[in-house]
């Protein structure tokens, strides 16, 4: 399972994130390239959320009737043809469609990888699976960092691309040959009342009305805006914000891990995942006052916890998978992909037109008053979230915080 099903679709949810991150180390090439304001650069980097998130509907639909080999190879190839495409962009509007080209072709990684161990993995074991999953788009990340600034040495951004191109079609080709085919279930039309029934669903509602939009604050900011805080605002130079997002990509496969893990061994001790999930955003949340504040010792370290905290939020497709019936996973989590990708699109392309409003000065970086500005935004339509659902499980949290503490004072027994 690990060589025929879970390694070919990793490898297809590493080359997501990393195309989907390295614009954060590119951004300084393309903004001296064609002149870009914070506005333009937003809206170029965030094409890809936007197609990646209008895809999902379609891609679950795929995933349920022709199964995430086929949809895979197939996707695969449009992304290849997204990257190189992007190689040999001249203008600005060229650079935007052929983003958004590979926003479609990858839009399918995670959640077809989700439906591949779904179908051949227990339940039980998904949530620790989907942490694997969650970890090695992590290292894809992590590798869109120092690896592609190391990179850059040998080739300018093009030539980077058309490689980037060709590891699609790779990937495609090991997934066409390697993976088995899933066993067939009956086709389900996808409509409006089944879209309903996904989007009302108990689990799925209160799984989005929490946990939404400090996904789509992930996405948004770690994908771009972190690395120009940090050349703005923390004046670091280029090799030092690269090995700061690695550590910071680094941080997201630890934490994606060990988020796994502790989400089976809460559900060991009748700790629901989604109680779990709400202590991780309060920290992630409060990472980000950290910025609001402009706390200045602490620049380095808030780059990396953004992202360490931030992992918490990709538990939401775990619990969602396992809320729903087999032949509804794939397009659950697409639904759910359709909204955090949306959200990430208005996170990433807002945050740039927040930042826009202040002048930048004559290096063309924009004051810690702009950044502050566009955090504190997102800490606000962050925390009615986090606090209606205090309030209607505060029984339960009481009931987590009493169990937490038994188990300490027994392992202390022990």
């Amino acid at each position: 399972m690990f060589c025929l099903v879970f390694l070919p679709f990793a490898l297809g949810h590493f080359m997501s994130s990393l195309l989907r991150n390295v614009n954060a180390i590119l951004a300084p090439q393309l903004v001296a390239a064609l002149a870009l304001t914070p506005a333009q650069l937003g809206l170029l980097t965030s094409a890809y959320f936007f197609t990646f998130a209008l895809a999902q509907l379609p891609v679950g639909m795929a995933l349920d009737r022709f199964g995430p080999r086929r949809v895979q190879f197939a996707m695969l190839w449009v992304a290849a043809l997204g990257a190189v495409v992007f190689a040999g962009s001249r203008e600005f509007n060229q650079l935007v469609a052929a983003r958004a080209v590979m926003g479609i072709g990858l839009a399918g990684c995670f959640m077809a990888a989700v439906k591949a161990v779904s179908t051949w993995i227990s339940p039980a074991k998904l949530p620790s699976v989907q942490g694997y999953l969650i970890a090695v788009g992590g290292l894809g990340a992590a590798s869109a960092t120092l690896p592609v600034r190391l990179a850059l040495h040998y080739m300018d951004w093009r030539w980077l691309f058309v490689m980037l191109g060709a590891g699609c079609a790779v990937i495609a080709l090991l997934i066409w040959l390697l993976t088995p085919t899933p066993p067939a279930t009956p086709p389900k039309p996808f409509n409006r009342r089944m879209f309903a029934d996904i989007c009302t669903h108990p689990v799925f509602r209160s799984t989005a009305a929490l946990m939404l939009l400090p996904h789509a604050v992930f996405f948004g900011v770690q994908g771009l805006w972190i690395a120009r805080w940090l050349q703005d605002v923390g004046r670091f130079a280029p090799a030092a914000i690269a090995w700061l997002l690695y550590l910071g990509m680094a941080a997201v496969v630890f934490g994606a891990i060990a988020t796994g893990m502790l989400t089976e061994w809460a559900a060991r001790r009748g700790i629901a995942p989604l109680s779990l999930a709400a202590c991780g955003i309060t920290l992630f949340v409060a990472v980000q006052l950290g910025f609001v504040l402009d706390w200045r010792p602490g620049y380095a370290q808030l780059a990396v916890l953004f992202t360490l905290t931030g992992t918490i939020t990709g538990i939401d497709y775990a619990i969602v998978a396992q809320a729903m019936p087999p032949a509804l996973t794939g397009r659950a989590s697409t639904c759910l992909n359709l909204f955090i990708f949306l959200a990430a699109f208005c996170v990433q392309a807002g945050f740039g037109l927040v930042v826009g409003l202040w002048q930048p000065d004559a290096l063309q970086r924009y004051p810690a008053i702009a950044y502050q500005a566009a955090f504190g935004v997102l800490v606000l339509l962050q925390l009615p979230g986090l606090l209606v659902f205090g309030w209607r499980h505060r029984a339960a949290l009481m009931r987590c915080a009493e169990r937490m503490r038994g188990i300490r004072y027994n392992d202390a027994l022990k």
